[in-house]
């Protein structure tokens, strides 16, 4: 039997169960059409601000700078061509989207990263994507393959101005621990559409973390699927809306192995009129996948009036043999029983808010597990406070 590209692709389209979650895909962009907003997958995502990305806007604009460090035993190389193209997919990906169809289709240029099996890198890998500009759009590709029983962490970090729709493939193999974090960290004028899609391989473990804090609209989905069983994936978030900004996170956990886990733990913040937060959290455990475990959680911190943070948590079961599912979701104020406590020991308002959001975030940050990005993370939530909340108690 000889297996190429287009027959796995084949394979994949037709013997996917509709899920009410996640619409079949294809590689065809001639079966997406254009979205109106009606869609369920679109209706929270402002399209008129999308420049055109969601649509036909050209993916071979060059607004953006792609550098990387190489740490020992890594190979990061961009490749075109029979070789680009090959690579489409590798994950399990078949797009739901316009967007994600056209960049596998159009875009010339994949970004490989290639881990050896029982390779232990040392460092982390951080790719960093620095935007020139949004007058042009462009769309990239990237691709990450671990291989077998080896570990290391990927920083994908987002800076500058851009108009960019991405897809990056994740292959875990078995026994494998990777962690990937990316970092939405535009300035105001960006819009960014992402795909994320991993494919973690038996008894492997796959962390993403999703950091969302610049950008004029941000979306991002977040997609695991399972290559076999006892494969383990943790999805985390953080993100942080000020005044006008769009940012919206979608992930789906396709429970299609038995005995795998899923964890996914979201936090958002929102402060400044306009401020809109969108979690969409989609979790399918399949027929087949007896024995797994599978938890989501969302939590919104609203800092002021005229926010809006929508949270939709979705469980889709086809088998009563597991051993855990659930979810949760929140959106609330400053507790109020926890200023008061902290001011009648002599905080001040103002500490007092940033003592709670802090304490908001902290769990989740230091989860991600990577203690560069952890002071980072600190820092950021602590400008981002001084931009509206403490700028206002101390006003």
């Amino acid at each position: 039997m000889t297996v190429t590209t287009d027959s796995v692709r084949s394979a994949l389209e037709q013997d996917k169960i509709e899920s009410h979650l996640n619409p079949v895909g294809s590689f065809d962009v001639a079966d997406h059409p254009v979205p109106t907003g009606r869609e369920e997958i679109w209706r929270f995502t402002p399209l008129k601000r999308l420049r055109e990305l969601h649509a036909d806007a050209g993916l071979d604009g060059r607004t953006s700078k792609l550098t990387w460090n190489e740490p020992a035993g890594v190979s990061v190389t961009a490749v075109t061509g029979d070789e680009a193209r090959a690579l489409r997919g590798i994950s399990g990906l078949v797009p739901n989207t316009r967007f994600a169809a056209r960049v596998l289709d159009e875009v010339p240029t994949t970004v490989l990263v290639d881990v050896p099996a029982d390779t232990e890198v040392s460092e982390p890998l951080v790719l960093d994507v620095h935007g020139l500009g949004v007058d042009e759009t462009t769309g990239g590709h990237l691709a990450f393959r671990f291989g077998a029983h080896s570990k290391a962490v990927v920083v994908v970090n987002h800076t500058g101005s851009a108009s960019v729709a991405a897809v990056v493939e994740i292959v875990v193999g078995d026994g494998a621990d990777v962690t990937v974090v990316s970092i939405q960290d535009w300035a105001d004028d960006a819009v960014h559409l992402a795909h994320h899609q991993a494919l973690v391989g038996r008894d492997a473990s796959y962390k993403h973390a999703a950091i969302s804090f610049g950008g004029d609209v941000v979306r991002m989905d977040a997609n695991v699927t399972y290559a076999g069983p006892g494969g383990s994936a943790e999805l985390l978030g953080l993100y942080f809306a000020d005044a006008g900004q769009h940012l919206e996170h979608r992930l789906f956990a396709d429970h299609d192995a038995p005995h795998t886990k899923s964890h996914v733990v979201y936090k958002g913040a929102l402060q400044g009129d306009g401020a809109h937060t969108v979690w969409i959290g989609n979790v399918l455990i399949r027929k087949v996948a007896e024995g797994i475990e599978t938890y989501e959680e969302n939590r919104n911190l609203v800092l002021t009036d005229g926010c809006r943070a929508d949270s939709v948590p979705n469980l889709e079961i086809e088998t009563g043999e597991i051993e855990g599912a659930g979810h949760a979701s929140t959106t609330a104020r400053f507790d109020d029983e926890q200023l008061f406590y902290l001011q009648s020991r002599g905080v001040s308002e103002a500490e007092a808010q940033r003592l709670v959001v802090h304490g908001f975030f902290n769990d989740l940050i230091r989860k991600v597990g990577v203690p560069s990005i952890e002071e980072r993370l600190l820092t950021t939530v602590e400008a981002e406070l001084a931009k509206n909340v403490l700028k206002e108690i101390a006003g």
